[in-house]
């Protein structure tokens, strides 16, 4: 017989078509038309997993789920479904221990691989340790197609133990994600362990990978990590003896600690993250171990409609661990955030969240306050993509673009102001001009 499931929803039509749809997959399913009927079955059946309705005549199933929480505890997975959720309660689901949240109408294709993900995670215990890891293993937020799709395709990965690369931009999550995924994996309930590339040094490279056996035995995080993941944060730090060891263990699959005789075979998952354009001046053996799979995390500007609802979640977040005052962002504040392009990407927005739940304040944060927190402009140096001009008036914002804009063009043709006439399509007295006029330095060679 199959992993049983109880689904808990007042609708008789969704628990007919779930029971039906289980069934056929070669689950053991039994349904509840309320909360008064999932607490007898939820009792006497110990489900596998229960898939809950959020909304219910009588007690509701976010009560349900902190009742059964507070009384004895999540023994199980339980997969939140609404058909009207918001982010506040899918935030208080999670708080309360519910492994996942799927809307209606349900994708009958994303609902079984949550469903198999949801078993996979409770099997041996595994659901509470990914419970005593909320809210940080809760799927990454946010409704666009690139958080869609980047979920997916995690939610894909995860079941394998194949080596994953996670690439982005600092601040973009890189770790959350490696998390998550193994959060959803058959390795959940093992270890995940962090190595810092850049705290290792050409001296003691040999001793934190492999693991000592002088004077007394050390192990190194390859051994820490058995059965696990070894996460290898910001692999462009790696120095090249690091680089060599990991190469030489992953080529034979096997470790043995300094000093020591045995020899250990690898039984660690291995999920890497790094920014962009690290790759040549990295070893390529090693790289081809590490990076079977690629995940690209993008910056927060390419998805910035998801920005209102990680200010949301962050409040929330905040307010439940640390106990901050709630506030809430009114629109014109959501409307200038989403339009900032965060430099800083996700950090950035979890720390201006931060302070301005510290420094208090009215219940709403206001566009003032916003513009306050923002005041501080970027680095002269920094690309055109990530300076902030919305907040400008349409000339200083034209000016500050036109001065960027050239100036970067203008190293491209090595200083020279007739490339750069050509290059920008610009007639060249007029160019001179609107250099001058715009504080542009810029130098004059005999051939122009």
């Amino acid at each position: 017989m199959g992993s049983s499931i109880l689904v808990v929803d007042d609708e008789s039509d969704i628990r007919r078509l779930l029971k039906e749809i289980l069934s056929e997959e070669g689950y053991d399913v039994a349904v509840a038309a309320d909360a008064a009927e999932a607490r007898v079955s939820w009792e006497q059946l110990d489900p596998d997993l229960v898939l809950l309705d959020i909304w219910m005549p009588g007690t509701d199933g976010i009560t349900l789920l902190r009742e059964r929480a507070e009384k004895s505890g999540l023994h199980c997975p339980v997969v939140m479904m609404s058909g009207h959720g918001t982010v506040d309660t899918a935030v208080e689901a999670t708080r309360l221990g519910a492994f996942d949240f799927v809307e209606k109408p349900l994708s009958l294709a994303k609902l079984l691989r949550t469903v198999e993900s949801a078993l996979s995670s409770g099997r041996a215990g595994k659901a509470a340790t990914a419970r005593s890891l909320v809210p940080a293993l809760i799927p990454p937020v946010g409704k666009s197609r690139a958080m869609r799709e980047l979920r997916e395709r995690v939610q894909r990965v995860a079941p394998h133990a194949t080596a994953v690369l996670i690439t982005g931009e600092a601040g973009t999550g890189r770790e959350a994600f490696a998390r998550y995924l193994h959060s959803l994996s058959p390795r959940a309930a093992e270890p995940f362990v962090v190595l810092v590339a850049g705290a290792l040094t050409e001296d003691n490279a040999a001793t934190q990978i492999l693991g000592s056996e002088n004077g007394g035995v050390v192990a190194g995080c390859l051994e820490r990590a058995q059965g696990g993941v070894l996460f290898i944060n910001e692999l462009q730090d790696l120095l090249p003896e690091a680089q060599r060891l990991l190469a030489g263990v992953l080529e034979q699959g096997r470790f043995t600690r300094a000093g020591g005789r045995d020899a250990i075979a690898i039984d660690t998952r291995f999920v890497s993250s790094a920014q962009p354009g690290f790759e040549e001046a990295f070893r390529r053996d090693l790289l081809a171990h590490l990076s079977v799979v690629k995940l690209r995390i993008p910056p927060l500007r390419e998805y910035a409609e998801d920005v209102p609802e990680l200010l949301r979640y962050y409040v929330d977040m905040l307010v439940d661990v640390e106990g901050l005052p709630f506030r809430r962002f009114d629109v014109a504040a959501q409307n200038r955030l989403r339009n900032y392009p965060w430099p800083g990407n996700i950090r950035d927005l979890k720390n201006v969240v931060h302070r301005l739940l510290i420094m208090g304040g009215d219940s709403d944060i206001t566009l003032r306050e916003i513009e306050r927190e923002l005041e501080i402009e970027a680095p002269a140096d920094e690309p055109l993509v990530k300076q902030d001009l919305l907040s400008l008036p349409l000339r200083e914002a034209r000016e500050h673009f036109e001065r960027a804009y050239l100036q970067q063009q203008l190293q491209l043709c090595d200083g020279k102001v007739g490339a750069l006439a050509k290059r920008v399509g610009m007639e060249r007295t007029h160019l001179y001009r609107k250099l001058r006029s715009l504080g542009v330095e810029f130098r004059q060679t005999g051939d122009e």
